[in-house]
């Protein structure tokens, strides 16, 4: 009985995650229609993504250490009832500032959630060979979660409405909220993990002013002074950041967690894959439906060869091999297969080429971030003290939506200034501008995509390089005598 309640806490815990993760994709389809009908401009419409994505990757770090204090089980369940009323106030939007209000008071909530559900995950599940085949589900949530995201949100839009890709985390989090009540043991607390105020404001601070610089480059260019100040204005916060957490009394994020090799290469890789992998998902998906002329659901079924092959790539290729072999074995090559999709992926033009070039693509990109996402996600959880495991699991998700939402503004940024100049150079009297149009959007998005696949090959070198792990972490709860000595506040 106890044996069939970890499992199906497991099930509880993925749903949450699930929820979480596609909520950065799943309005992506549904962005067309809440623009046309809350009046937004083109160029406000990426703050519906990314209030989410810099609410949530911004406050991580500071919700894991909340997760330590209160206890995992109590910031779990409280970050499933208030993210199911932020998203019931975002699906009632009346306006552009009520929405962006919503999806950032979403980020807030998941920011408590996440870092709970995979620290509960990494101290629910401490034999090995459990603790393979659960990570290889999580880790499977993790990769493909976005793409379902795009499928849901394909759905939704077209056969109900755009509001209903908010509404429908209301019943997915009252579900899990419940599971959490009645199969989630009480989490363990630890009363000294005091919360660093100064440290989650210079991190969330430095964060913001990043992203927030990378997205004003679109519009006002890079030599822009408000742009280039928010730029190194972000790094020097950034940079204050890390010295604050070496004086700090209880550091937001302990030096123990990014002092090991291992996790620290995990964080590097994970933030490098999402720079190039939500940019790409972005680009796919106007291609598909401003190019080739697609509807919202043609466009969400377009994307299951790339979930299938993140849950095979998972479940299937790294969690059975992940206490066989060294982890770098798994991650470089996924890594370089998935490099290698996109770089198929960036050779499409303005003619159909989904059979011959975004369906094989996606399948390898499926299978080698499958595996090196699964893999990742045992490095950043393994060895680490139960008192930092809020802060460790926090890192890993700060990683992955930080990533996103650089990668989001940034290569976005490159595709319209490379369209832009694409228009100029070959505009001219009698070309016919749709067709001119077309061209310019592929060019732009396959210069950027070129760009993603440099940010998947440099995540492989440093997998290569930084992890020598000779098998994944065993986790500290395995151990028969837990944090012995792991006690200093930092």
């Amino acid at each position: 009985m106890a044996e069939n309640r970890r499992w199906w806490a497991l099930v509880v815990i993925a749903l949450a995650q699930l929820m979480v993760v596609l909520d950065m994709t799943i309005v992506n389809i549904a962005l067309p229609s809440a623009q046309a009908d809350l009046n937004m401009s083109d160029g406000n419409r990426q703050w519906v993504i990314t209030a989410y994505t810099l609410a949530f990757g911004g406050l991580l770090l500071l919700g894991g250490r909340i997760a330590d204090l209160a206890g995992r089980k109590n910031t779990f369940m409280i970050g499933l009832l208030g993210f199911a009323a932020a998203s019931a106030l975002g699906g009632a939007a009346s306006g552009q500032g009520m929405l962006f209000g919503a999806r950032a008071l979403q980020g807030v909530f998941a920011a408590l959630l996440a870092p709970s559900a995979l620290s509960l995950l990494a101290t629910t599940f401490t034999d090995p060979k459990d603790r393979g085949r659960a990570f290889g589900v999580f880790g499977a949530i993790v990769g493909a979660g976005a793409a379902i995201g795009l499928l849901a949100g394909g759905f939704l839009t077209e056969y109900l409405d755009w509001r209903w890709c908010l509404y429908v985390n209301v019943p997915i989090a009252l579900i899990a909220f419940a599971g959490a009540w009645a199969l989630l043991a009480p989490g363990e607390r630890h009363p000294d993990a005091h919360l660093d105020v100064p440290g989650a404001l210079l991190g969330s601070g430095g964060m913001l002013a990043l992203v927030y610089g990378f997205s004003e480059a679109e519009s006002r260019g890079w030599g822009d002074a408000l742009v280039l100040a928010l730029l190194f204005g972000g790094l020097a916060l950034l940079a204050l950041f890390g010295l604050w957490q070496t004086r700090a009394r209880v550091p937001l994020l302990p030096m123990t967690v990014v002092k090991d090799r291992q996790r620290v290469g995990a964080f590097l890789t994970v933030l490098l894959v999402t720079v190039g992998m939500f940019g790409v998902f972005l680009f796919l998906t106007y291609y598909m439906q401003g190019v080739l002329g697609y509807s919202p659901v043609r466009t969400g079924l377009a994307y299951l060869p790339l979930t299938a092959g993140m849950i095979v790539g998972s479940t299937q290729i790294a969690a059975r091999l992940l206490n066989k072999v060294p982890p770098r074995t798994l991650m470089v090559p996924g890594l370089l297969l998935a490099a290698g999709a996109l770089a198929l992926i960036a050779q499409v033009g303005v003619e159909p080429a989904y059979a011959s070039h975004v369906l094989p693509g996606m399948i390898m990109l499926g299978l080698g971030m499958g595996t090196a996402m699964m893999t990742s996600v045992s490095l950043a959880t393994g060895s680490v003290a139960p008192r930092d495991s809020g802060a460790a699991s926090a890192t890993f998700n700060t990683a992955q939506q930080v990533g996103g939402s650089i990668g989001t503004a940034l290569l976005n940024t490159i595709a319209a200034s490379v369209t832009s100049r694409y228009l100029t150079a070959h505009g001219g009297p009698g070309v016919n501008r749709r067709a001119l149009q077309a061209e310019a959007t592929v060019h732009g998005f396959n210069v950027a995509t070129w760009w993603a696949m440099g940010a998947l090959l440099l995540a492989a070198l440093i997998a290569g390089v930084v992890v020598d792990a000779p098998r994944a972490p065993v986790p500290r709860g395995a151990e028969p005598a837990p944090e012995p000595v792991e006690s200093r506040a930092g």
